[in-house]
């Protein structure tokens, strides 16, 4: 079942239009990420499933029904442009935001006790959020997003002000919530946070919809069908002359030879592999070269995509 179903939706600011016919569908308890470049209409469809906008054209379903107002009680959204009010105390703050999700003030303050000592920042409930800093106030920030336990979790740049040491926090936090059934849109410009958390993935790119799917899938689609082989030798095998290879690139690697062979389309490696056998045993490694989700983003967005 998936918990947000987003179809055809259309909406138009003025002469512009932000989302063309954008649908997508973020399956229940799976880590989704929405991905495009600055403008392309990730934000406005954020907004939309949060119905802080309405779309113009379209429908959104939540948990198979059309959304309701209610369903914003079962949502928590972190934004990219983080919303604390400056003057206010850490821990009156949080109560307010955690009232505002529909939580009662005995229920906020037990909840934020236990996520202030799992996050150590016991001695911040007193400081004003002004006296923080802006990886300590985004800790606030995504305690008081998850904290009424949310269905959906929309996290946009959630890793945004944060060192190494406090990022893998919040990754472990964000799988974490996953494996308790948490649903969660990710929205980053890290690739290596989307190949790292996220299980599919939609790119929209100048207001339409890219491509969407699993990422492992999406990722075997755009490669090229290649393979690297390691092998010890002085000189380069005859690989070309192998009625599976299309190309091959051979040099000089670390004392031995490493090539990159690219193979029709519709070749498995293990044939390529087993006609190489007959060449040579002396085989260091061999593995299919996938192309990482950066440079896919890159090759579609540039419109280099075939």
């Amino acid at each position: 079942m998936n918990v947000i179903e987003c179809n055809g939706i259309v909406k138009q600011f003025g002469n512009y239009r932000a989302l063309d016919n954008v649908s997508i569908a973020v399956p229940e308890g799976k880590i989704f990420g929405l991905l495009g470049p600055n403008g392309a209409g990730k934000t406005t469809l954020i907004r939309i499933i949060n119905q802080i906008t309405i779309p113009d054209a379209g429908q959104v379903y939540f948990g198979g029904k059309e959304a309701q107002p209610d369903d914003v009680y079962n949502i928590g959204y972190l934004p990219e442009e983080r919303g604390l009010y400056k003057k206010m105390k850490v821990g009156e703050q949080a109560m307010y935001l955690a009232r505002l999700k529909g939580m009662t003030s005995a229920q906020a303050e037990k909840e934020l006790k236990k996520w202030f000592v799992k996050f150590g920042i016991q001695s911040w409930w007193g400081k004003k959020v002004e006296e923080l800093s802006k990886g300590m106030a985004q800790k606030v920030q995504f305690i008081t997003t998850v904290l009424h336990q949310p269905k959906l979790l929309i996290l946009d740049e959630p890793f945004s002000g944060f060192d190494p040491v406090n990022a893998q926090l919040i990754r472990d936090e964000i799988l974490a919530l996953k494996a308790n059934g948490t649903s969660i849109i990710l929205s980053t410009h890290n690739m290596e946070s989307v190949e790292a958390l996220c299980d599919e993935i939609a790119l929209i790119n100048k207001s339409k919809l890219i491509v969407t799917g699993g990422v492992d899938e999406i990722r075997r689609e755009h490669g090229q069908n290649q393979v690297e082989l390691i092998y010890r030798g002085s000189e380069p095998l005859p690989l070309k002359e192998s009625e599976f290879v299309l190309n091959a690139y051979d040099e000089e690697f670390k004392g031995n030879r490493r090539a990159i062979i690219e193979m029709e389309r519709d070749v498995k490696s293990g044939a390529v592999l087993a006609d190489i056998l007959k060449q040579t045993q002396d085989i260091i490694s061999f593995k299919e070269l996938i192309p990482s989700m950066n440079d896919i983003f890159i090759k579609l967005v540039s419109g280099e995509a075939k």
